[in-house]
């Protein structure tokens, strides 16, 4: 079956479920699904019933979509994405977003647990994503799987809308919420760094790293959607006094910038 009839198929089973179109998606990262507990949800459809959706054994993932409302405001929530050492390509990475822009997505909003190189941010803390580096050594639109979906040659001078981080910037003010603003790269893992990879990392420019988000924002701007990205700052990664990860520390820092990121969606979601 050809990818385009993949996802029409996904999509059919989806609208017959009762999850209706929406403008506005979000994609809820590793470790946050807190944030659904202010989700007033409407229907919801685990990953594991959709037709050709991929399979996904994550931890602290719960794996479905769900149609709902946040303070009246209508919202299309995928909880649980898809990574690369996962052992799935990129079509299937992917291809959430491949079905948001079928249900009417336009703005989208994703957000991701990473780990903090730039050393001034903190643990907690929200990093607006400002521009990435690709460190995965490969694009969906190279796959053939993409080929026939939208433009291959994606223009990526903007790839996460300056006009929605201004609004997140001002949000943040107001709120007194402190927030950074830098550049993710994005590999592919699942182990964490050595310090020498920080350094480097460190040295192109980096202000945070994670192991997921760039594929899907590369497929979101193929497909002329609207981004917005918020790292949660879980852990510090100083090579120079490198620790063993501390999972239970990492999951509290998660939940400490989840509400703040909370109190940002809230108001956001009045604006747009």
């Amino acid at each position: 079956m050809k990818p385009k009839e993949k996802i029409e198929e996904s999509v059919e089973y989806i609208l017959q479920n009762k999850i209706k179109k929406c403008d506005l998606g979000i994609v809820i990262g590793t470790g946050l699904g807190g944030l659904v507990n202010s989700v007033n949800i409407i229907v919801e459809i685990p990953y594991s019933s959709i037709p050709h959706f991929p399979n996904s054994k994550m931890e602290m993932q719960n794996s479905r979509i769900i149609f709902g409302e946040i303070n009246s405001r209508e919202v299309l929530i995928f909880e649980g994405r898809f990574h690369k050492y996962e052992d799935l390509n990129y079509f299937q990475i992917t291809y959430p977003i491949y079905i948001m822009s079928q249900l009417g997505v336009k703005k989208l909003v994703l957000t991701n647990a990473a780990g903090g190189i730039d050393l001034k941010l903190k643990k907690g803390q929200l990093m607006i994503i400002k521009d990435h580096i690709n460190l995965q050594g490969g694009s969906p639109l190279a796959k053939k799987e993409n080929f026939g979906i939208g433009e291959r040659f994606v223009d990526m001078s903007e790839p996460y809308s300056k006009d929605l981080i201004e609004k997140v910037v001002n949000i943040s003010t107001h709120s007194e919420i402190e927030i950074g603003l830098g550049v993710y790269a994005c590999v592919v893992g699942p182990q964490l760094e050595t310090s020498a990879e920080y350094r480097y990392l460190s040295i192109i420019g980096a202000n945070a790293v994670g192991m997921s988000t760039v594929p899907e924002i590369i497929v979101a701007n193929q497909l002329g959607i609207e981004c917005l990205a918020i790292s949660v700052i879980t852990d510090l990664c100083d090579p120079d006094n490198l620790k063993p990860i501390n999972i239970k520390e990492i999951i509290d820092m998660g939940k400490k910038g989840e509400k703040q990121l909370l109190k940002i969606l809230i108001e956001l979601l009045k604006t747009i």
